[in-house]
């Protein structure tokens, strides 16, 4: 059986969560073994239209992204949206809070009229295309990806949790983030990272994207036991949830 001719490809983001892949190390050889890479930048110089399974990093911020995402679309049988940019539009979302004109000034100063410096708010990958599959995070969970990929090969449907992070808290034995007096995203953002910040000493960004059926009564008793209100909320999930955060009201 011929291994799936995979393409990586990258729009407005750091990269970080390619650098992910690449810390695979001896990992990223079994990959190798089920997959053959045909384009990307960050590893390859080879080129390549001929591809089954996209993998798409970024958030689209041009015109001329919205076209070729569309092109990579209809290129590939199966698209992978990479990381919290491509899944969810990322922090670059935070730009559609302000009118554009003042984004390009405050960043190109000077500068900001040049034609190739254009820019237009920003999407996540399935605001503009079909999205098959998402690999939440920023960046990444290593293990997450490996998974998805691995059933995809297989046939099968990888299986993403659906419930929050504080199942995943719980289950590690941390101590709530909320008894240290923090504003945790825990209770409202989609597991599957196994609450690393939360182990870690942080509270939950929220960067994994908010769970397809939030609980908002049990969260809305989480923060009426703090002592915390809607906004202290509101104002941890603009960081990366914008979009849901203006949906929801």
């Amino acid at each position: 059986m011929s291994k799936p001719r995979v393409a990586i490809f990258d729009f407005a983001c750091c990269e970080g969560c390619q650098l992910q892949i690449v810390n695979l190390e001896e990992e990223i050889l079994n990959v190798l073994d089920v997959i053959q890479p045909v384009e990307w930048r960050e590893a390859m110089s080879e080129q390549s239209e001929e591809y089954d399974i996209a993998i798409v990093e970024g958030s689209i911020t041009r015109a001329e992204d919205e076209e070729r995402i569309k092109t990579i679309r209809k290129q590939a049988k199966i698209l992978i949206a990479l990381g919290a940019c491509a899944t969810i539009g990322g922090l670059n979302k935070l730009k559609n809070l302000f009118p554009l004109d003042d984004v390009k000034e405050a960043v190109y100063g000077k500068h900001a009229h040049m034609p190739h410096l254009n820019t237009a708010a920003t999407k996540a990958v399935d605001e503009v295309v079909r999205v098959d599959y998402y690999v939440h995070g920023c960046p990444i969970d290593k293990r997450e990806f490996t998974y998805i990929l691995r059933c995809l090969v297989l046939g099968k449907k990888p299986v993403i949790p659906s419930y929050p992070v504080c199942v995943e808290c719980k289950k590690n034995g941390n101590i709530c983030r909320f008894e240290y007096n923090e504003i945790c995203l825990g209770p409202i953002t989609r597991a599957g990272c196994g609450a690393k910040c939360p182990s870690n000493g942080a509270w939950c960004f929220g960067c994994r994207g908010l769970v397809d059926d939030p609980n908002v009564n049990a969260a809305q008793d989480v923060m009426d036991t703090y002592g915390k209100t809607v906004d202290d909320l509101k104002a941890k999930i603009m960081l990366f949830n914008i979009q849901q955060e203006q949906a929801d009201g």
